[in-house]
């Protein structure tokens, strides 16, 4: 059995759910690799992502821990078998991993979902407004790395055109519509193509003004995306010390409610395009 030297997220995420279900099953890992008829080393390889699994050998450990979700386990099944090097592969080495990790995830979803409070979403910025975001982080940003990670994200757009037309919600409050990310011209350019981007069927932009009665919400930014199956959904929270890949089903359970709840108070799509259109007239 070779092992990998590192897994991506899809692999961890599959790792994880194999180790779920033999956990729900009540058997040990030395149970488990007796019923494989390996050792339990090889188990725990398969499970910590190190090491692949075959369909077959996939498909008997479903059926020994019972599982009876078939749709799950052909989702399972996809995971494993999935041998696709996509277009973030070219960045492997030149940025950090969450990167190609968050492309990945993104080009396999069924869905997207965002919320967002004080930047513009990153699907749905500009190249100059991507650039001036990251030109402000601190410490800065080399001048190549700084134009690497601004094409990369211009590459992951990729999902909301053809032939992928990935369903796409985005909730943004007016302070990310108004703070002046770069110049005035940025600001407008990036207003502009914003209104653009949401005409398209599959993408849907809501905005909460800051006029609004009595909203709490959440002001940390959010991120879902779709898997085949609701028990693969992950989201995804950036935070000072990286980027957090969610998958327990407690706070994937948390996280659908409170989008549910934002974009319940938010503006519908045609009053938001109104007001971003209004915000595009001041600049």
């Amino acid at each position: 059995m070779v092992l990998r030297r590192a897994c991506t997220a899809r692999q961890k995420r599959l790792a994880v759910e194999l180790r779920r279900l033999r956990d729900a099953a009540g058997l040990s890992a030395i149970e488990a690799a007796e019923l494989l008829g390996v050792n339990r080393v090889q188990i725990s390889h398969i499970e910590s992502g190190l090491a692949g699994v075959s369909e077959e050998r996939l498909r008997r450990l479903a059926a020994h821990y019972s599982s009876t979700d078939e749709e799950f386990v052909e989702a399972l099944v996809a995971l494993a078998t999935d041998r696709e090097r996509g277009w973030w592969e070219e960045y492997r080495g030149l940025l950090p991993t969450p990167f190609l990790d968050l492309a990945e995830l993104e080009h396999h979803s069924t869905y997207r979902r965002d919320v967002e409070f004080l930047f513009i979403p990153g699907l749905l910025q500009t190249e100059d407004y991507a650039r001036a975001a990251f030109s402000s982080r601190v410490p800065e940003l080399p001048h190549e790395e700084l134009e690497l990670r601004v094409r990369h994200r211009m590459q992951r757009k990729v999902i909301l055109g053809t032939p992928a037309r990935v369903p796409y919600e985005a909730v943004i409050h007016e302070a990310a519509l108004r703070i002046r990310v770069g110049t005035r011209a940025t600001a407008r350019a990036q207003l502009t193509r914003l209104l653009e981007l949401s005409e398209a069927d599959h993408v849907e932009v809501r905005v909460i003004p800051f006029d609004l009665d009595g909203f709490g919400g959440t002001w940390s930014p959010m991120m879902l995306a779709g898997g085949r199956v609701p028990k693969l959904d992950t989201a995804v929270r950036d935070a000072p010390h990286g980027t957090g890949f969610i998958d327990s089903e407690a706070q994937l359970g948390v996280f659908r409610t409170v989008f549910r709840r934002v974009k319940d108070v938010s503006l519908d799509p045609s009053r938001s395009r109104d007001f971003i259109q209004r915000l595009a007239k001041e600049l």
